[in-house]
């Protein structure tokens, strides 16, 4: 309805119809203000909810393993506390409760026998002899905290009486040369440090429990050491990692101590990761770096060619200038109509949750499958479900106002919809970026602990080691036995062969 046409008709007074005509004006732009301030609303609404669910419930779609088992955690020690209570409140004998289902302790570990025999060895009922008729075995696993002890080299001296000339055997090579610490102390500073984040402070506090003076300043150069002495390995691991067709990369902040200002700064842990449906050890590689910027991505990935799992951050974008293919993450995408979903239930949201769970069973039905099995399947079953999404989204996106959070989520998966649905016309590409980011969640968890790096080499040397120490966890390999294994080798060990040294081919060959 035209309110100013309609007016005309009456043939007003023009002083009248020009009052009247700046009153429709103002009200029609008042409706537009109100309806952005509305939809600016919904937006902020969203957000608020989002920051409120990082900030006092859990983070991701579903409890993390940590937090699972920090509540199974809970439940267990209090139905235990309870049963103990009830038992010492019972007047009965406490019957011997049978734990079904135990699974049995590990073969490879030491046992100590210790056996309980009666104390007569005949019948108290009728007093005659006792015959063994078989045993009664039950195990209990014990732990003896960081034993301290000091390896001693003895090197007797050996003279010869006509050419008068000394003689005696060497020493073994060592990291850390006329050093004391042995390899199995310096893999257990590196371990508690790296991969158990432990700050230097903790550990002398823990060797100081058993009369070990260590100083902090002795373990920061020991840790200074043993990371220029493990650098040939991770070169040559982040080698082996260029020459893969297919890589996951990812970033999270780390602090660093800018003594300059008195605070700290931000700085960057660039993490690659190999892709797991290829065929191939998995490689994982720290990278540190001041900041985010793409120069280094670009400088880490130089002349290499291939395609790239990342998220939308625009750094990598001049990657895919150059040659590199873009893959998507689709747990990205899902992430996005989680949260609004999470904020406010949306319908949209929960249709586009349910589209993209269709789309990971197929990827979980074809886990176990080779490469060409995975196509076969991937384009049989997801290839249409992708069409299908595809199409719904455009279809609602036609409907939604902009400016909002369904509007975002939206347009977040139609931009980047060629680079989502990649992996679909291949056996080997991955759908997310997962991988990558369950690397990096130990390192997030353990800056609570370290808080943060004290200078950029540090960030560089902690980088490589976590390297090497993570990329060991990924193919199964003990990290502290792999790494004392290799700081006892690498001393005498010939350049040529230093690909036996990695955590790769460790303990299998």
């Amino acid at each position: 309805m035209d309110l100013a046409a309609e007016l005309a008709q009456f043939n007003p007074d023009p002083a009248l119809a020009a009052w009247v005509g700046k009153l429709l004006d103002k009200s029609q732009s008042d409706a537009r203000t109100l309806q952005q301030a509305d939809l600016k609303i919904r937006a902020l609404t969203l957000e608020l909810a989002y920051y409120k669910r990082i900030r006092f419930a859990n983070k991701s779609e579903q409890f993390s393993a940590e937090q699972r088992e920090l509540f199974e955690e809970s439940w267990n020690t209090d139905t235990s506390a309870q049963e103990a209570e009830v038992e010492q409140l019972s007047t009965r004998q406490p019957v011997k409760r049978v734990r079904a289902g135990r699974q049995p302790l590990p073969d490879h570990l030491l046992r100590i026998d210790h056996r309980h025999e009666p104390d007569l060895c005949t019948c108290g009922q009728c007093g005659k002899d006792l015959v063994k008729i078989g045993e009664d075995i039950s195990e209990q696993l014990d732990v003896e905290p960081a034993r301290f002890f000091v390896h001693r080299h003895i090197r007797p001296q050996y003279a010869c009486r006509a050419c008068e000339t000394i003689s005696a055997a060497p020493i073994p090579a060592a990291i850390i040369d006329g050093g004391m610490a042995a390899p199995g102390l310096l893999t257990w500073v590196m371990v508690s440090k790296f991969l158990d984040h432990l700050p230097l402070y903790r550990l002398e506090q823990i060797a100081a429990r058993q009369q070990v003076p260590l100083a902090r300043s002795t373990l920061a150069e020991w840790v200074g050491r043993v990371g220029v002495a493990l650098q040939p390995l991770v070169d040559r691991l982040t080698a082996l990692l260029c020459e893969r067709h297919v890589l996951h990369a990812d970033e999270t902040p780390v602090p660093q101590l800018d003594p300059g200002k008195g605070k700290t700064k931000k700085a960057y842990l660039w993490a690659y990761r190999s892709n797991d449906l290829e065929p191939g050890p998995p490689l994982l590689v720290f990278d540190y770096q001041p900041g985010r910027h793409g120069l280094h991505a670009r400088n880490f990935l130089e002349g290499w060619h291939g395609h790239l799992m990342v998220d939308d951050y625009a750094g990598y974008k001049a990657l895919f200038a150059q040659g590199v293919t873009e893959l998507a993450c689709l747990a990205h995408a899902r992430r996005k109509f989680f949260d609004l979903y999470a904020a406010n239930q949306s319908p949209i949201a929960a249709e586009a949750l349910r589209r993209i769970g269709e789309l990971y069973d197929v990827e979980r039905q074809a886990q176990a499958m080779d490469a060409a099995s995975r196509l076969q399947l991937r384009q049989n079953e997801a290839r249409a479900r992708l069409e299908a999404l595809h199409a719904w989204l455009l279809q609602t996106r036609i409907r939604v106002a902009d400016g909002g959070g369904t509007a975002k989520a939206l347009d977040y998966s139609i931009k980047r919809w060629p680079a989502l649905i990649r992996y679909a016309d291949s056996g080997v590409l991955p759908i997310d970026n997962n991988p990558v980011e369950n690397s990096i969640r130990p390192i997030a968890i353990g800056k609570k602990n370290w808080l943060f790096a004290g200078s950029e080499r540090a960030g560089q040397r902690a980088a490589a080691i976590q390297s090497l120490l993570g990329t060991a966890k990924l193919n199964g390999l003990d990290p502290h036995a792999w790494l004392k294994d290799t700081l006892e080798k690498l001393p005498v060990w010939p350049n040529s062969r230093i690909d036996e040294l990695l955590p790769l081919q460790w303990g299998k060959t």
